[in-house]
């Protein structure tokens, strides 16, 4: 083939039997394209839903830990009990029902801070049943409890956060991939 030797600037490709430029791809060529593209978008989805759950989990599993030391250093700086009790309406405690529903950090009977309910499927419960914890102004004294965070619909996920509060009021985060979500 020859190369465009007295085209304009803009014509690099080589001549076709027409005497014209060449410019784009060939049907061919897009459809291979096209293929290989969907082959590594089919490999590269259920990775990117792992990394999706990990990320809500991580994020659900930082704001209990938040409000946790948000709770312990309130109590000590304001020399108060505060309570972080699950709320389904944000302005007081609920009985019943548990921590996915949101919670709310409380002085007394003000409110200091607010969780929203976890979205839909995704399930925050206490080992105990605890439907309050108590952070005491020296700072120990703490209501213990162990949350387990999962996704439970529509598919469970293999991924688990395992929120520990010790008595000290000091929270950790470890991750587990038991897939035990019930």
């Amino acid at each position: 083939m020859k190369r465009a030797a007295n085209r304009t600037e803009n014509c690099w490709m080589p001549i076709t039997q027409h005497n014209e430029c060449q410019h784009g791809f060939s049907m061919i060529e897009l459809m291979i394209a096209i293929a290989v593209f969907g082959i590594l978008l089919m490999i590269a989805i259920p990775s990117f839903n792992d990394l999706l759950l990990s990320s809500r989990l991580k994020g659900y599993a930082n704001d209990m830990v938040a409000s946790s030391y948000l709770a312990r250093s309130e109590a000590i700086k304001r020399n108060q009990t505060m309570t972080l009790c699950m709320s389904s309406n944000g302005a007081s405690c609920a009985a019943t029902g548990d921590w996915s529903q949101g919670w709310v950090l409380l002085r007394g009977t003000t409110v200091v801070q607010v969780h929203a309910a976890l979205k839909d499927g995704y399930s925050l419960k206490d080992s105990s049943n605890l439907t309050s914890l108590t952070f005491q102004p020296t700072g120990y004294g703490a209501t213990q409890a162990t949350f387990t965070l999962c996704k439970l619909t529509p598919e469970v996920g293999n991924q688990e956060r395992v929120i520990t509060i010790s008595a000290t009021g000091k929270p950790s985060v470890t991750r587990t991939s038991t897939g035990s979500c019930s």
